[in-house]
């Protein structure tokens, strides 16, 4: 359907999926305007309980944690518990834990998904697109042959099978235990 100014449209034979939640993401809703750790979600989601936090794993220096408006199904982040901006700010504990969970995270995905690729990594202030700049996150996202067809490049849209909470069970089953 084609929208005219007036909202008011014509048909044009294309169907429609509809994410609403989407626009929380786009309207910037729940971003922190202020830098400081009071404001941060990431400060925040360590003391939620695991379902409420999507938290799939804890760590001693840094937890994993489902992206709320993931690219595609499993999209993870790995995120130290310290308010840092940047990976140089962390300290080699932080560091090394970070890795050791990227690469469990990677291991995980795999073995409930089947993903045969992954996009790893941070984007590190504003200008290099992180969309919170005040609070280190490395993203682990599972790729499938195929998967960024027509719908986000002209679409705009991702296409989702599974609900957050259903990933975040089946992610956390999964995590493999000390």
């Amino acid at each position: 359907m084609v929208l005219h100014q007036d909202g008011v449209g014509e048909p044009d034979e294309l169907e429609r999926l509809w994410t609403p939640y989407r626009m929380a993401y786009i309207r910037g809703e729940n971003k922190p305007t202020d830098p400081a750790a009071s404001q941060c979600p990431f400060c925040r989601i360590p003391s939620l309980d695991d379902e409420a936090g999507l938290v799939v794993h804890r760590g001693e220096t840094a937890y994993v944690v489902l992206n709320l408006y993931p690219y595609s199904p499993g999209h993870l982040m790995v995120v130290p518990y310290r308010h840092v901006p940047e990976y140089v700010d962390t300290d080699d504990a932080e560091a090394a834990e970070m890795a050791a969970l990227t690469k469990t995270a990677v291991r995980t995905i795999r073995s409930v998904s089947g993903a045969p690729g992954f996009n790893i990594g941070m984007n590190q202030g504003e200008a290099g697109g992180a969309g919170i700049a005040a609070h280190l996150h490395q993203h682990v996202v599972p790729r499938w042959v195929g998967d960024a067809n027509f719908m986000p490049i002209i679409g705009r849209t991702k296409t989702l099978p599974q609900l957050l909470g259903e990933t975040r069970r089946l992610l956390a089953e999964a995590w493999p235990t000390a």
